[in-house]
């Protein structure tokens, strides 16, 4: 995890929502990775597959650890996220 900054500075902060959005983008393509493996273990995979209960219940231990953004507004990220990576399995699964 990244370690809490207080940037000063318009640059500062940027640079500081830099580092966050780079370790973002690698947390999520490795969520993405693991979700293809649960894809192909699944007994119905990709978007038939989904699970709303376990989706729901995702957002709800997030928005523990998240409370400021709270279940209404990490919902339709958390969406997008899954949605990103049942398409990328999506596409690896029709690769040759």
């Amino acid at each position: 995890m990244l370690r809490p900054e207080a940037p000063e500075t318009l640059d500062e902060c940027r640079q500081a929502i830099d580092r966050v959005d780079a370790a973002l983008a690698t947390l999520l393509e490795r969520r993405a990775t693991l979700a293809g493996v649960v894809q192909r273990l699944k007994p119905v995979g990709g978007f038939a597959g989904r699970d709303m209960e376990r989706e729901r219940a995702l957002v709800a231990a997030m928005a523990r650890r998240a409370p400021q953004l709270g279940e209404e507004r990490l919902a339709p990220v958390m969406n997008a996220v899954i949605e990103a990576g049942l398409s990328l399995a999506e596409d690896r699964a029709r690769r040759p």
